[in-house]
């Protein structure tokens, strides 16, 4: 009886990692001369962060510093997708930054189509925002994973449920 091995392919971030980055990038704006008086609001939401603040200059530098305190955390900036920025009430700017999780099933397509085309031995089923791979050698899942942390993705990826 030859038993099966399996992996995840999944596209998430530490959510805590990001609420730290925010407070450190908040705790940052108010320290700092240029920002100090500019009355930047962070707002973190489910799926979005919303800047706001008083010029484009402004929030360039804020978007600086998060990407900055982002990469300190470990948190990748493939995360992040930059809106347009839309002008507010009060000479104001405002932006939302899209949180990106989950694999798109075009992204989900690719991946598996990278796998069958490079591992004949290795199978891959999409489930949901989730790519699960599946072989019956060891070595050929750590080869996929090998592969696939070389290959130039648009999301970020990490492997999980290894057994």
């Amino acid at each position: 009886m030859a038993s099966t091995y399996s992996f995840d392919v999944v596209s998430d971030f530490d959510r805590q990692e990001l609420v730290n980055t925010i407070d450190q990038t908040v705790r940052d704006i108010k320290n700092r001369y240029d920002l100090k008086d500019t009355k930047t609001s962070l707002e973190l939401g489910e799926e979005t962060i919303t800047i706001s603040t008083n010029s484009d200059f402004t929030l360039d530098a804020i978007q600086k510093l998060l990407r900055e305190k982002a990469a300190k955390r470990n948190l990748s900036q493939k995360i992040f997708e930059f809106g347009e920025i839309e002008t507010a009430s009060g000479n104001r700017v405002r932006q939302e930054v899209l949180l990106k999780r989950g694999i798109s099933k075009d992204n989900a397509k690719k991946i598996s189509k990278l796998i069958r085309d490079e591992f004949k031995n290795v199978q891959t089923s999409i489930q949901g925002d989730i790519v699960r791979v599946t072989a019956k050698n060891k070595d050929e899942l750590q080869g996929v994973i090998q592969r696939l942390k070389q290959e130039e993705l648009p999301i970020v990826l990490q492997f999980t449920n290894y057994r």
